[in-house]
C-alpha cells in the first residue's frame, strides 16, 4: 500500500465521507475503492472494444449479383445473434 495526498474541493469530499461512512469504511479505503473499480470497469471496456472490432463484419450481399438485404432483414436482432 503507498500512501498519497490529494486535493479535493469542499463538496466532493464531503461526498466522498458520507458514502464512505454509509459503507462503514474509512475515506482513504473508500477511495481506494472507487479507483479500483473504475480502472476495472476501464480494462471491461477496452477488453470488449477489442472482441467488437475482432468480428468480421456483415455481409450485406452474399455475391455481386445477389439482392441487398431488406430492412426486415437487417433489422432481425434475434437471426444476427445466431450468427
Amino acid at each position: 500500500m503507498n500512501n498519497v495526498t490529494i486535493t479535493v474541493e469542499g463538496r466532493s469530499l464531503a461526498w466522498a465521507r458520507v458514502q464512505a461512512a454509509e459503507r462503514n469504511m474509512s475515506l482513504s479505503r473508500f477511495v481506494g475503492e472507487l479507483l479500483r473499480e473504475r480502472m476495472g470497469q476501464s480494462q471491461e471496456y477496452r477488453k470488449a472494444y477489442a472482441e467488437f472490432l475482432a468480428e468480421k463484419p456483415l455481409k450485406l450481399r452474399k455475391g455481386t449479383g445477389e439482392r441487398y438485404l431488406t430492412r426486415e432483414e437487417a433489422n432481425d436482432r434475434a437471426a444476427l445473434r445466431r450468427r
